[in-house]
């Protein structure tokens, strides 16, 4: 931990639970048959680039589904499937990031949208009287930045924000292509594989 002067975290798939199958099974279910090759962790369309970077709103995006989707679909309906893949946030997983920052300052970044954080923030709040705000210390979203990993210039925002050298930083992700883009920029990077929990880097 020494060695490092600040940790920036991913938030989908290393914080919150994520379920990406769940989603593409629930736009399946409404009649859009190849979802997963609309959207999916590595590869995603414009459409999903998008509401990620902030270019189109909320309202914009639904009625993008609802364009290929089956009539008489309902918003709310769409907006329950977007949102299935957003799970849950073990309290053992804020409790840690809580004692992580008496030791280093720990930044989240996170591809997301309007749609998606408003969910997972309900989940963080399940388990944790602090904020997520309070817990960090700083929060990136792609959607505010308009800008999206694994963008070299998102990961240059930050550092250049909080005044980090990125050879000092560690950079946590469980997506391969964010963690490229991350080490291409020159930060320390952290590929966390399924069922690997964060505090087992540090132990």
């Amino acid at each position: 931990m020494d060695k490092y002067e600040a940790i920036i975290f991913d938030f989908g798939g290393v914080i919150i639970n994520i379920d990406y199958e769940a989603t593409i099974d629930a736009f399946k279910a409404m009649g859009i048959t190849d979802f997963e090759a609309l959207y999916s962790q590595a590869n995603q369309t414009e459409l999903f680039n998008a509401i990620e970077t902030g270019a189109i709103s909320s309202q914009h995006f639904i009625n993008g589904l609802l364009h290929i989707l089956p009539k008489g679909i309902s918003p709310n309906r769409v907006v329950h499937a977007w949102n299935a893949m957003i799970l849950d946030i073990p309290k053992h997983r804020i409790d840690f990031l809580q004692e992580l920052k008496k030791s280093c300052p720990i930044y989240l970044l996170s591809n997301t949208n309007e749609i998606h954080i408003d969910k997972a923030l309900r989940e963080w709040d399940k388990h944790s009287t602090a904020s997520i705000h309070e817990v960090f210390n700083h929060v990136y979203l792609s959607h505010e930045m308009n800008l999206r990993k694994p963008q070299r210039e998102i990961f240059q925002a930050v550092c250049q924000e909080q005044r980090l050298n990125p050879a000092n930083v560690l950079f946590i992700d469980d997506s391969i292509q964010h963690i490229e883009g991350a080490r291409a920029y020159g930060l320390n990077v952290y590929h966390l594989k399924p069922g690997e929990e964060i505090q087992s880097i540090f132990s």
